[in-house]
């Protein structure tokens, strides 16, 4: 248990409701000096609990690499 301490935190609704219901983000002491506004940390909280997009390129490249290492390894058996 902790005792004497303060925080300030921002509470965000999840993106997904079957997997998160809420996201908590605990703001470091000095983020309020530094001159940001409550709006501003507020859109952050929110960009950081949508879900990101996946890398449809990456993912098909690699599926790409798999298939022509498989296919290469097949040619190899195929041939000896």
């Amino acid at each position: 248990m902790v005792k004497g301490v303060c925080r300030q935190v921002i509470v965000v609704k999840g993106p997904d409701p079957r997997l998160f219901e809420q996201a908590i983000f605990i703001l470091k002491e000095d983020a309020v000096k530094e001159g940001i506004t409550d709006e501003a940390l507020l859109k952050e909280a929110e960009r950081l609990s949508r879900p990101r997009p996946r890398k449809v390129v990456r993912q098909a490249l690699w599926g790409l690499a798999g298939a022509g290492a498989t296919g290469l390894v097949w040619l190899l058996t195929a041939v000896l």
